[in-house]
């Protein structure tokens, strides 16, 4: 699974014009399913983002989680970040993992963070969306489950 974590005061995700989620100071999470990915991925995945240490303690460091900040999540789908990019101009996504695998992983991902007590909003699955963001730092980390973990 790969993650792009950002650090945001807000962030929010449309579907036909209609907000499906909304989150204040935390974290906005883009996932992506890779084909062979398992639970353990998501699991792992939800673990470290949810201890991963990137908001600012009262010393300016980059010391609290957001679940040391009651920060929420907002999750949102998206298979482009498992996109092969190496040869001609057109990306190839066969390395993204079928949809019914995905986001059976993805709820997983999702249910995950929830079960550690974090507020979490999502996207919809498979829907054209529009995210917006004010990316506080600006902080933006990405997350690989088969290089991190």
């Amino acid at each position: 699974m790969r993650a792009v974590l950002q650090r945001v005061s807000q962030a929010s995700v449309r579907v036909e014009g209609r907000t499906v989620g909304e989150i204040g100071p935390g974290l906005l999470v883009l996932l992506g399913v890779e084909a062979g990915d398992a639970e353990g991925d998501a699991a792992a995945l939800a673990d470290k983002t949810a201890g991963l240490r990137i908001f600012e303690d009262d010393a300016g460091k980059m010391n609290l989680s957001v679940r040391d900040t009651g920060g929420a999540l907002l999750i949102v789908s998206q298979f482009t970040l498992l996109a092969d990019c190496r040869q001609g101009r057109r990306p190839g996504f066969s390395n993204a993992a079928p949809p019914e695998l995905a986001n059976a992983l993805y709820e997983n991902f999702v249910g995950r963070l929830r079960s550690l007590g974090l507020k979490v909003e999502t996207g919809v699955f498979q829907a054209e969306m529009e995210v917006s963001l004010v990316n506080q730092g600006p902080v933006t980390l990405l997350l690989d489950s088969r290089k991190v973990f």
